[in-house]
C-alpha cells in the first residue's frame, strides 16, 4: 500500500497495489518518448487458477480506476462496478481471476502527471509524455507479463474502457479469447472530440491552472475542473432521463430568485457533480486522459479499412450499445458489428432498450446484466474454464 494526494484538498490516502514495469526494457509510447520503471497501480480480485485461463481484464472508463468493487479508499463509496463484479455476481469472482489497472496518465497511483518526475523531484505536470488508448494496452500488457498470464479469458470494458478493449483485441489477438466492448466505437467521433476540448479549455481558463505547475504553487483549478465535469456529466445521460429526473423542479424554494443561484434542481446536481469530481480526480490527467480518448481511431485516420483491423480474428466478440446514448451511439457499434460480420468473425450484437444514456453500462439494467453472464458463461464453457 502507498500514500498518495488527491484532488482540490490534496487528501493523503492509501491506495492498493503498485507495480514498476519496464524494468528491463523501456516502453515506447506512441508519442516517441521512451519509459521505464513507471508505476501501475491495480487490483485484483478472485483468484488464478491452476491453469492461469480464468483471468478478466476490467478497463476502466475515462475517469474510472481499478477499484471495481468493495470500499473506494478516495471516495468512501463501493467501486464503480460493484453490482457487476464479486462472488455471485455477472463477473462472478468466485470463478474468475479479476484485473483492472489505472491506466497511464490517470491519477490513483499510475504513471501521471500528478506522480513525481525523479528528474527533477517534482509533479510531472505538462512536461508528462502525451499517451494513448495503445499505450495504455502495452501497459497493461506488462502487467500480465508480471502476472504470468500469457492469455486472457476475457477483456470487458465500456465507454473509454470499450476502447481499450477493442485495442486489446486487434493488437494482442492471441491474447485473449473473448471480448466485450460496450457502449464505445472504432474511433471517436467529431462531436466527442469537441465535448472534450470543451473541457480541457475550462480547465486551462481557471487562473489557479497556472499552465499546469498548480502543485508547486499551491493552488488547483477547481472550478475550471468542475465546469469540464458537469459539461461531461451532460452527456453521459439522456434527455429522457434528465426530464423525468428533475424536470423543471426548482431546488429548495418556491419561486424563481431571478440570480444565478441553482434556481432549477437539474442545475443543483450538477454542481454537486462538479464539486464531488474535483476532490478525486487530477486537473492535468483529465486533460492527457480527454486527448489520448480523443486520438484513437482504429483505422489510423482511414489509412486502413476497419474490415482489415480485424481480418483473421479468432476473439470472440459481444458488442452492447444502449438506445439512449448519444455519446456513443448504437449506429457506433453497428459499423464495428458490420465490420465484424464482414470478415465471418464470431460476434453477437445487442442493443438494449434503456433511457439511462451512456452510463447505462454503470447502472442497474437488467437486461445488461443479463447479455453479460451469458456471453461470460458461454464463452467460458467454450474455453475450457473450470
Amino acid at each position: 500500500m502507498v500514500k498518495s494526494f488527491f484532488g482540490a484538498n490534496y487528501r493523503e490516502v492509501e491506495i492498493g497495489e503498485i507495480v514498476t514495469l519496464a524494468r528491463n526494457e523501456p516502453l515506447t509510447l506512441e508519442c516517441g518518448v521512451k519509459v521505464s520503471n513507471f508505476p501501475l497501480a491495480f487490483q485484483t480480485y478472485g483468484t488464478l487458477n491452476a491453469k492461469r485461463n480464468n483471468a478478466i481484464l476490467v478497463c476502466h472508463a475515462l475517469t474510472g480506476d481499478q477499484y471495481l468493487c468493495g470500499t473506494h479508499p478516495v471516495t468512501g463509496k463501493s467501486g464503480w462496478w460493484d453490482r457487476m463484479v464479486g462472488a455471485g455476481k455477472p463477473i462472478d469472482t468466485n470463478r474468475f481471476f479479476v484485473i483492472c489497472s489505472n491506466v497511464i496518465g490517470s491519477c490513483l497511483g499510475s504513471f501521471g502527471p500528478k506522480e513525481t518526475d525523479p528528474a527533477t523531484g517534482k509533479p510531472y505536470g505538462l512536461s508528462f509524455p502525451f499517451i494513448t488508448v495503445t499505450d495504455m494496452v502495452k501497459a497493461q500488457a506488462l502487467l500480465l507479463d508480471h502476472f504470468g498470464i500469457e492469455k486472457l479469458f476475457a477483456v470487458i470494458g465500456g465507454s473509454m474502457g470499450g476502447m481499450q478493449v477493442l485495442e486489446w483485441a486487434t493488437r494482442y489477438p492471441e491474447r485473449l479469447h473473448a471480448a466485450a466492448p460496450i457502449a464505445t466505437a472504432t474511433r471517436q467521433s467529431a462531436q466527442n472530440i469537441a465535448f472534450h476540448e470543451i473541457g480541457r479549455q475550462a480547465i486551462m481558463a481557471d487562473p489557479d491552472w497556472c499552465d499546469g505547475e498548480y502543485v508547486a504553487q499551491h493552488k488547483y483549478p477547481a472550478k475550471g475542473l468542475a465546469v469540464a465535469r458537469m459539461a461531461a456529466h451532460v452527456t453521459y445521460l439522456s434527455q429522457e432521463m434528465l426530464q423525468e429526473k428533475f424536470g423543471r423542479n426548482l431546488q429548495d424554494r418556491e419561486d424563481y430568485t431571478y440570480g444565478f443561484d441553482a434556481d432549477f434542481k437539474v442545475e443543483s446536481y450538477l454542481r454537486h457533480q462538479g464539486a464531488n469530481f474535483v476532490d478525486r480526480f487530477d486537473a492535468n490527467s483529465y486533460l492527457y486522459l480527454t486527448r489520448a480518448a480523443s486520438y484513437f481511431d482504429l483505422t489510423q485516420g482511414g489509412k486502413i479499412k476497419l474490415t482489415d483491423v480485424f481480418a483473421g480474428t479468432k476473439v470472440r466478440y459481444c458488442v452492447v450499445s444502449f438506445s439512449s446514448d448519444w455519446l456513443y451511439s448504437s449506429v457506433e457499434s453497428r459499423n464495428l458489428v458490420r465490420a465484424l460480420n464482414a470478415v465471418a468473425a464470431n460476434v453477437s450484437f445487442t442493443e438494449i432498450n434503456c433511457d439511462k444514456g451512456h452510463d447505462s453500462f454503470l447502472l442497474d439494467v437488467p437486461e445488461f446484466d443479463s447479455v453479460i453472464t451469458g456471453f461470460i458463461q458461454g464463452s467460458a464453457s467454450l474455453y475450457g474454464v473450470d
